[in-house]
């Protein structure tokens, strides 16, 4: 006989709570910005004491990345869905759209947990999100010609080291939908480039 496995009380209300401290930073982030962000702050918002807050989290730092990790993950799974089903010129267009709408929040938002991720990870967080987006997609046998390993590194890098830019630069003022479109010329002419290439060696 089959066991199902069930979550237990105790598990369900620590997720519920690393869920409640989550969404508390988000609001004081999107209503108050960083400068006034607190861990007495978020758990008062959480409604939860700092005791219980520190349980969870060592500082403000490591809720910021939990943040920034759970937005990133999201996201590399939802390219990964959008890239899997059909790729194109249209599918580039979607893959950028849910690139640039991918972490939520406002600009400043934005930026604030990419910073968290860097300076927790480093780099390395690109490494690390570049190299299971490749392995996600593996299976495309039509993608063959994207994935040596400089190209899948530019494929992987170029949009979102351009909009973490665009984010710490908002100076610029520059139009979202204006970028998109650049965004999708940059990626649609490199895989045009690498298809072309492909198929000269191949020839």
């Amino acid at each position: 006989m089959t066991r199902k496995t069930r979550r237990n009380p105790k598990q369900a209300r620590a997720q519920a709570t690393v869920d409640a401290i989550l969404a508390a930073t988000f609001e004081l982030l999107e209503t108050e910005g960083e400068a006034r962000l607190t861990t007495n702050r978020i758990a008062e918002r959480a409604g939860v004491s700092i005791g219980t807050l520190y349980q969870y989290f060592k500082n403000r730092d490591a809720i910021l990345t939990a943040m920034g990790e759970r937005q990133a993950e999201a996201l590399r799974q939802k390219v990964t869905e959008i890239v899997l089903a059909a790729p194109g010129q249209d599918t580039i267009r979607t893959i950028v759209q849910a690139v640039m709408s991918g972490i939520d929040g406002s600009p400043e938002t934005r930026i604030v947990l990419m910073d968290a991720l860097f300076r927790t990870h480093g780099e390395a967080i690109m490494i690390q999100h570049h190299a299971a987006f490749v392995e996600s997609i593996r299976v495309r046998s039509d993608l063959d010609f994207v994935l040596g390993r400089e190209s899948a590194f530019v494929l992987t890098h170029a949009v979102v080291c351009l909009l973490r830019a665009a984010a710490a630069e908002p100076e610029l003022e520059l139009d979202p939908v204006a970028l998109e479109d650049e965004l999708v010329l940059l990626i649609g002419s490199y895989m045009t480039g690498l298809a072309a290439r492909a198929e000269k060696l191949a020839g």
